[in-house]
């Protein structure tokens, strides 16, 4: 028994159209190339969503840490010229060369 719909697409018509379509190199290698760009600039934004979205919260602090911020100094205390003045006042002429202890090394000396 026939069918009275007319099929929406023919098996043999589709298929020379992706057979000719295949040999286009444009489409070929720019389709590839495009989706690639395009679906990972989708995938990376869910990404970067996330920095974003917990930048928000706050940090708990210590009550260590919130002493030591309480510490600081203003920004108006520091200047480049009283740091210039302190440097002025310092003997840089005289010193002696101090090496670090090394990891391996006891840190403690003699």
């Amino acid at each position: 028994m026939k069918s009275h719909f007319m099929p929406l697409f023919n098996k043999e018509k589709l298929l020379l159209f992706l057979e000719a379509k295949s040999k286009n190199k444009l489409l070929k290698y720019s389709a590839p190339f495009f989706l690639l760009v395009l679906g990972g600039s989708v995938f990376l934004k869910q990404f970067t969503n996330l920095r974003y979205e917990y930048s928000s919260t706050q940090r708990n602090l210590k009550p260590e840490e919130i002493e030591g911020l309480k510490n600081l100094k203003k920004p108006g205390e520091v200047t480049l010229e009283k740091e210039y003045e302190k440097m002025k006042e310092m003997d840089i002429d005289t010193w002696t060369n101090k090496r670090g202890p090394r990891p391996w090394e006891d840190s403690q000396e003699s």
